[in-house]
């Protein structure tokens, strides 16, 4: 897979709580003239295991992103790279900056109609938390959920992240988009469909044959292509 060609803008998010968030933001070709604007913000794998904005599984769904006309932006957690703060074990202070990363990006970019959460690894776990926006289409892609460790990887508040996950696909204006490979070193491929049987509401599910956990090879091209088709539904 391959990143962008396109450059991004480097900038700074400085959050009501006083963190401060080093960023990139890329912006879609000015090829017409909509006023309405997409937004698109991801999220990395845990800080505590060397997660940071510039993931190589991240970087491929930038193109894509910006061909739909979403202004992505990726960032560096609390307590990662330039990032000021320190990374949580519970996840609920970086859950808490993805809404407000959200509510001075929407502010930033203005006009903003649709805001697409895109989660990978731990950081689907993060996205998670964040509730449908009012008065705006919210939708939530989670990549390789990790379901096996998610215990430890919350300090054992994976009651918490069922439970929000839960009211997230209960909400009759989500949208949910799950993808998983079948030999993601960190949870089976029986134990993810054990608990998609357990989902209800707004979720749609891919499994990618061959995908590992971070999508090296030819399923790391099936993943762009799974997420490409669900952004044109």
């Amino acid at each position: 897979m391959q990143k962008s060609e396109l450059q991004p803008q480097d900038i700074f998010i400085d959050l009501p709580s006083g963190v401060r968030l080093e960023a990139n933001l890329w912006s879609p070709r000015k090829e017409d003239n909509s006023e309405s604007t997409k937004l698109a913000v991801c999220l990395h794998p845990w800080a505590w295991l060397g997660g940071r904005k510039d993931d190589p599984a991240l970087g491929p769904l930038v193109d894509p992103l910006l061909s739909e006309r979403y202004h992505v932006i990726q960032y560096n957690a609390r307590g990662v790279g330039g990032s000021s703060g320190w990374s949580s074990f519970t996840g609920f202070s970086e859950g808490k900056d993805l809404q407000d990363v959200v509510e001075w990006s929407m502010q930033k970019i203005g006009n903003v109609i649709s805001v697409l959460l895109v989660g990978y690894s731990h950081g689907s776990l993060i996205t998670s938390l964040c509730p449908v926006l009012p008065s705006v289409r919210t939708s939530h892609l989670l990549l390789s959920y990790p379901l096996g460790p998610r215990s430890w990887l919350t300090l054992f508040n994976s009651a918490s992240y069922t439970k929000a996950l839960d009211t997230l696909l209960s909400h009759p204006d989500s949208k949910v988009f799950v993808v998983f490979g079948d030999r993601d070193e960190f949870t089976s491929a029986s134990r993810y469909h054990d608990w998609i049987a357990s989902l209800t509401g707004n979720i749609q599910v891919e499994e990618v044959a061959g995908g590992s956990h971070f999508w090296h090879g030819r399923a790391g091209q099936d993943l762009v292509n799974a997420v490409k088709r669900w952004l044109l539904l």
